[in-house]
């Protein structure tokens, strides 16, 4: 499962109204290959379920992965920090044995 953070909840609800998408569009993330630590996280708001795709709902939000990326995923909660110091959408990986300093990549 893919948790979804209140934080997380609240900004995609504010994203959704400021750019107009539907109830149907859901987020979606990923993971490739690239960063200090040799994986990271993409995100994105999508309406297009494809085939593999492994769906979520937690907090009354929609996340959807596809299998390859899930078995990095598993457990992970989506997370938002606004704010001065704040990171923007984050992703708290129990899985990751070792993150950069900046948290946007990672390695298990």
């Amino acid at each position: 499962m893919i948790q979804v953070a209140k934080s997380a909840k609240e900004r995609i609800e504010a994203i959704r109204s400021a750019e107009g998408y539907g109830d149907d569009y859901f987020v979606r993330v990923w993971v490739t290959s690239g960063g200090c630590s040799g994986l990271t996280y993409q995100l994105e708001f999508s309406n297009e379920l494809k085939a593999d795709d492994q769906v979520f709902e937690d907090n009354g939000e929609k996340v959807v992965t596809d299998l390859r990326s899930f078995i990095y995923l598993c457990n992970t909660t989506l997370e938002f920090s606004g704010g001065l110091d704040g990171k923007g959408f984050s992703f708290n990986n129990p899985n990751a044995s070792r993150t950069c300093a900046c948290g946007e990549s990672f390695s298990v």
